[in-house]
């Protein structure tokens, strides 16, 4: 997702983030992304992990 930001990168972002919100705001925005990240990553797991289940195994050809 995040792979082709370099360090440059996340410097401006954050630095534009702090002129926006102001330092006040920034943790709470940091929790809420991390939150927003970490259920989103759980629920595309949870579909993953079913369409794996659903997934039948090879029949063996006698």
């Amino acid at each position: 997702m995040f792979n082709n930001i370099g360090v440059s990168g996340l410097v401006i972002i954050l630095l534009i983030a702090l002129v926006v919100f102001g330092p006040a705001k920034l943790p709470q925005l940091g929790r809420a992304f991390g939150d927003t990240l970490r259920e989103f990553r759980n629920s595309t797991k949870g579909i993953v992990d079913v369409e794996e289940d659903e997934k039948e195994e090879p029949k063996r050809i006698q």
